[in-house]
C-alpha cells in the first residue's frame, strides 16, 4: 500500500467511525427515563426529536457521500490533503450534531431526578403561561426549562442559531438552582420569557430608534438616554416580569443583584444589563406606572437604605443621579409604547393590569387561604404574583412559600401530563405498515 492509498484508507476509516458513533445516538424517547409528570410538553419533545433526527440524517448522507467519493476514481486521484480537507468539514458537522444533542439533553436528563424532574415540568407550564399574550399577537413556540448552576437565568430563544447554524425548534430557559424553590423563580423565569416576547413582537429595533432620537434631540440628559438605548433589551424583559407577576419580579430582582457595593454601583456601557442600583429603581418605577400603589415607593426607599450612595466618587454619583432622574419619563415612554405588532395598543394596554394590582392580589390571597383549592384553578403567573405580594405584606413565611410552590409545581406538571394522556387516549392507535424512512434507516443501521 503506497502513501496515497494508505492516507485515503485512513480517512475512509475515520469517516466510517464517525458513522458508527453517529449510530449510537438514540432518540430521547428511547433513553430518557422519567415519570409521566416530568415529561416535557409533547410539542417540544416532538420538535427536538425531529430536529435531531433530521440533523443525523443529513450527516449520514454526507458521510456516505464522502466514502463513495474516496472509493471513486476521482477520489483515488485526489491528494491526501484534499481528502483531509473534506473530512474536516464532516467532523465539524459531527461535533455540531453532538453539541445540539447535549443542549437538548440538558433539558431532558434532569427529568429523571426525584422531585426535581417534576418541578421542572411544572416550570414548563409556568413559562408557557408567562409567555402567553391573549389577542393573537404572535405564535408561541414550545418552551422548556432546565436547572443549572450559576447566578441568574438565561434563554436560548426559539429559532436562534444552534451550534452548526441550525435554528433551534424550541425556546430553552435556564433557571438558576439557587432559586429552587421560592418566589424568586418568577423573577428569573418571567424575565427570560420577556426576551422571547420582545423578539416575537419586534420591540427592540423601534425602541432603540426612539431612544436614539430622544438622545439626539437633547431631551433631558442625553447621556441617560444613551444608557437606556444600550440597556433596552434587558429593560424590556424586566418590564415583562413586572407586568406578569408584579412585585414578585422586583423582590426577586433585589435578591439577584444584592451584591458587593462595587458591583451594585458599577456602570459598564459594554454590559447590556443596567447598573444594578438603577435596575431596581426602574423596576419600582415600572410597577408604579402599571399598578399605582404606595408599595413601590416603599420598596425603592428600602433599596436605597440597603445601598446608600454615600461614599461614591462625585463623577460616578453624578452619572447615577442623572440616570435616576430620567427614570420616571423613561418608564412612561416604555409602558405607553405602541409597537406595530400590537395593532395600535400600547404595551400597558395588553397586560393583565386589573388582576395584578396589589390590592387585588392580596384579596386573592385572603380568599385562597380560606379556599386553598382555588389556587389550582388560576394561571401559574397569577399564583406567583399573589404569593410575591403576600410575601411583601408579611402574610406568608419563606418556609410556607417554598412548600406551597413545590406542591403547585408538582400539581401543574401532573395536570399537564394527565391532560396530554387523556387527549392521546381518545385517538385510535395507528399501526404503520412501514416505519418512517428516517427511523427505519437508523434502526437498520443499529442491527448491522
Amino acid at each position: 500500500m503506497n502513501g496515497q492509498t494508505a492516507a485515503l484508507w485512513l480517512l475512509e476509516q475515520e469517516a466510517r467511525s464517525l458513522g458508527a458513533r453517529l449510530g449510537r445516538m438514540k432518540p430521547f424517547a428511547l433513553i430518557a427515563p422519567m415519570v409521566m409528570a416530568a415529561t416535557v410538553p409533547q410539542a417540544a419533545q416532538t420538535a427536538m426529536e425531529n430536529h435531531l433526527t433530521q440533523g443525523r440524517r443529513k450527516l449520514r448522507v454526507m458521510i456516505d457521500e464522502f466514502i463513495g467519493w474516496v472509493r471513486s476514481p476521482s477520489g483515488r486521484r485526489s491528494t491526501p490533503a484534499e481528502a483531509q480537507k473534506r473530512i474536516v468539514f464532516l467532523k465539524l458537522r459531527f461535533n455540531a450534531v453532538i453539541s445540539q444533542f447535549h443542549i437538548f439533553a440538558d433539558v431532558l436528563t434532569q427529568r429523571s431526578e426525584h422531585e426535581m424532574g417534576v418541578w421542572i415540568a411544572g416550570l414548563d407550564d409556568f413559562a408557557a403561561d408567562a409567555l402567553d399574550l391573549p389577542g393573537g399577537y404572535y405564535q408561541m413556540p414550545p418552551v422548556v426549562c432546565y436547572v443549572d448552576r450559576g447566578h441568574g437565568g438565561a434563554i436560548r430563544r426559539a429559532r436562534t442559531r444552534l451550534p452548526g447554524g441550525d435554528p433551534s425548534p424550541v425556546a430553552i430557559i435556564k433557571i438558576p438552582h439557587e432559586r429552587m424553590i421560592g418566589s424568586g423563580i418568577a423573577s428569573s423565569l418571567v424575565h427570560e420569557t420577556g426576551h422571547e416576547a420582545a423578539h416575537l413582537l419586534g420591540l427592540l429595533q423601534p425602541l432603540r430608534a426612539l431612544l436614539r432620537w430622544r438622545q439626539q434631540a437633547g431631551a433631558g440628559s442625553a447621556q441617560a438616554w444613551g444608557y437606556w438605548e444600550r440597556w433596552i433589551s434587558e429593560v424590556v424583559a424586566d418590564f415583562w416580569g413586572v407586568a406578569k407577576v408584579g412585585v414578585a419580579s422586583t423582590l426577586g430582582l433585589i435578591s439577584l443583584v444584592s451584591l458587593p457595593r462595587a458591583f451594585v454601583f458599577r456602570i459598564d456601557i459594554r454590559d447590556p444589563h443596567p447598573t444594578p442600583w438603577i435596575r431596581v429603581k426602574l423596576s419600582c418605577a415600572l410597577g408604579r406606572e402599571l399598578y399605582p400603589h404606595p408599595q413601590w415607593e416603599l420598596v425603592a426607599k428600602l433599596w436605597e437604605m440597603l445601598y446608600p450612595m454615600d461614599g461614591l466618587d462625585e463623577k460616578q454619583k453624578a452619572v447615577l443621579e442623572g440616570i435616576d432622574a430620567s427614570i420616571p419619563e423613561f418608564a412612561r415612554l416604555l409602558v405607553n409604547f405602541r409597537p406595530q405588532a400590537l395593532r395600535g395598543k400600547s404595551l400597558k394596554e395588553v397586560m393583565p393590569l386589573e388582576e395584578r394590582h396589589p390590592s387585588r392580589l392580596i384579596a386573592y390571597y385572603r380568599d385562597w387561604v380560606s379556599s386553598p383549592a382555588k389556587l389550582r384553578t388560576v394561571p401559574p403567573s397569577l399564583v406567583f404574583a399573589v404569593i410575591g405580594q403576600a410575601r411583601l405584606e408579611r402574610k406568608i413565611s419563606p418556609e410556607a412559600e417554598s412548600k406551597l410552590l413545590a406542591d403547585l409545581l408538582s400539581f401543574w406538571a401532573m395536570r399537564s401530563a394527565l391532560d396530554t394522556s387523556a387527549i392521546c387516549s381518545t385517538q385510535p392507535r395507528v399501526r404503520l405498515t412501514q416505519p418512517p424512512p428516517t427511523l427505519g434507516r437508523e434502526f437498520n443501521r443499529t442491527l448491522q
